[in-house]
């Protein structure tokens, strides 16, 4: 009887330890909710993994342990999965470590392991044809073929991700400027150009579509579903599959592709990749320079189609 109470002690202290770490993330680091869940998924693996060694605390552990554990992951998951477990747990200790809640341990078990090799692929995009079958396959002489038509337009003339897209307001379009506030990861907010042919649609669809979708709680929100409420991430991605296969586009398709089209189109077109990050969001310009390797890949590809000697 001792040791289940003391299990369950464990457990429930457990429990208010990761709790309090992801207030923390919310509050402190104001991660977007799709993050603080990845976070808990990984904590929750770990804890998982002690169990089956009758670990009842994150006190108990060692780099024994811990090497077991990356060895467990590495062979059930892909690097970049083991990667940001990794970084999950190690974060998560740094937090038990400075709140003062691990009585055993001075240091962070896991600050001497470093994360797998990640071999950065090419995003698949989509070429400005490919975009135009996309948006031609939509009827857009009905409500719902409407606001899709609108969707794409936005999504792929400003870059937006699909969280920014679906927490986009109508009082974030300001037409008068041609730009959008874009409330991104972190809640950061950023400001996108919008060009004449998305504010075209939006004016079309605000007039035609969604004054027929809102509902007293629709709120601002810029595209509703049928029920008035704001779209979820598995509808926007139910309706670029939707138009991708009306449009016969083979490629592997997924709701990021109109982002990754978007600053790829930019770069071919000569935009300084500083402006690029801006535009996108990204913290760091590392991230906006995968791009680079993309517009390469395009270069490389007219040189073989065109040049004589190729």
């Amino acid at each position: 009887m001792k040791t289940k109470k003391k299990s369950r002690a464990d457990y429930q202290s457990l429990q208010s330890d990761l709790k309090t770490f992801l207030l923390h993330l919310e509050l402190e680091k104001s991660l977007s909710e799709n993050t603080i869940s990845a976070y808990s998924s990984d904590i929750k693996k770990f804890y998982d993994f002690l169990n089956t060694l009758r670990i009842n605390s994150f006190n108990g552990i060692n780099e024994r342990i811990i090497e077991k554990f990356l060895a467990l992951l590495a062979k059930e998951n892909k690097p970049s999965t083991t990667a940001r477990t990794l970084s999950s747990l190690r974060q998560f200790y740094d937090f038990l470590l400075d709140s003062k809640q691990l009585e055993n341990l001075d240091s962070n078990p896991l600050e001497n392991f470093d994360s797998p090799k990640i071999s950065r692929l090419l995003p698949e995009i989509l070429t400005v044809d490919e975009i135009d079958k996309i948006f031609n396959s939509i009827d857009i002489n009905n409500t719902l073929g409407l606001r899709d038509r609108t969707l794409l337009e936005t999504m792929y003339a400003c870059g937006l991700r699909v969280s920014e897209l679906i927490y986009l307001k109508c009082s974030n379009v300001i037409a008068a400027e041609k730009i959008v506030r874009v409330l991104g990861k972190g809640s950061k907010e950023r400001v996108v150009p919008i060009g004449k042919s998305a504010l075209k649609w939006v004016d079309t669809y605000l007039l035609h579509s969604r004054i027929s979708l809102a509902k007293p709680y629709s709120e601002d929100y810029l595209f509703l579903n049928w029920r008035g409420k704001k779209l979820s991430r598995m509808a926007i991605w139910d309706i670029i599959n939707k138009y991708s296969k009306l449009a016969e586009i083979e490629k592997q398709i997924h709701p990021h592709i109109f982002r990754h089209s978007f600053a790829t189109h930019l770069l071919e077109g000569g935009a300084d990749l500083r402006a690029i990050q801006e535009m996108l969001g990204h913290a760091d310009i590392s991230t906006t320079q995968i791009y680079t390797h993309v517009d390469i890949s395009y270069l490389k590809e007219v040189h073989k189609t065109f040049h004589p000697r190729a």
